[in-house]
């Protein structure tokens, strides 16, 4: 069975570096420690300290050689997420919850006026028979719950209106 390959997009000082599973696989990357690697990279030795890490922002800081570092990853979700317009939920007020793709309404977890916080669930969208939870990217009250459980939706179409 084919591997699958992961992407990942990593921001850091202005600038933008993208890579696959593959280009990891192809480094000489021996873990010194638990927060400690040692890499060959164009027969140039590194050392590279992990100093802290924020899991749920995906962001981590790191020490390069003696230079400090602040470091945003994104993964292959995170990219394909981006494509769906998802990115700049957590950059700006959003306005609505929009269905990424056609699907089924399985469960709608909100009521209007309920304030919810980032990372609360809003509904459960079944499509291509798997369930997916949309999730919130912001603290938000809702205003309109514009569908029911049962309902067909299409992609685009608004779930729930925000104040």
């Amino acid at each position: 069975m084919a591997e699958v390959k992961k992407e990942f997009r990593v921001k850091s000082g202005g600038y933008d570096f993208a890579f696959d599973s593959k280009d990891i696989r192809s480094k000489d990357i021996i873990r010194k420690a638990d927060d400690e690697l040692h890499i060959l990279h164009n027969n140039r030795s590194v050392m590279v300290r992990l100093l802290d890490t924020d899991a749920a922002g995906k962001k981590i800081k790191l020490e390069v050689d003696g230079e400090r570092f602040e470091v945003e990853i994104n993964d292959s979700l995170d990219l394909m997420l981006e494509q769906m317009g998802y990115s700049a939920a957590s950059s700006k007020h959003i306005k609505e919850i929009k269905a990424p793709m056609p699907g089924m309404v399985i469960n709608v977890a909100v009521t209007e006026g309920q304030e919810v916080k980032e990372g609360d669930r809003i509904l459960i969208l079944e499509a291509m028979k798997m369930e997916n939870s949309i999730i919130i990217h912001a603290d938000a009250k809702i205003k309109r719950v514009a569908v029911k459980a049962g309902q067909p939706v299409d992609k685009g179409q608004v779930l729930v209106e925000l104040e």
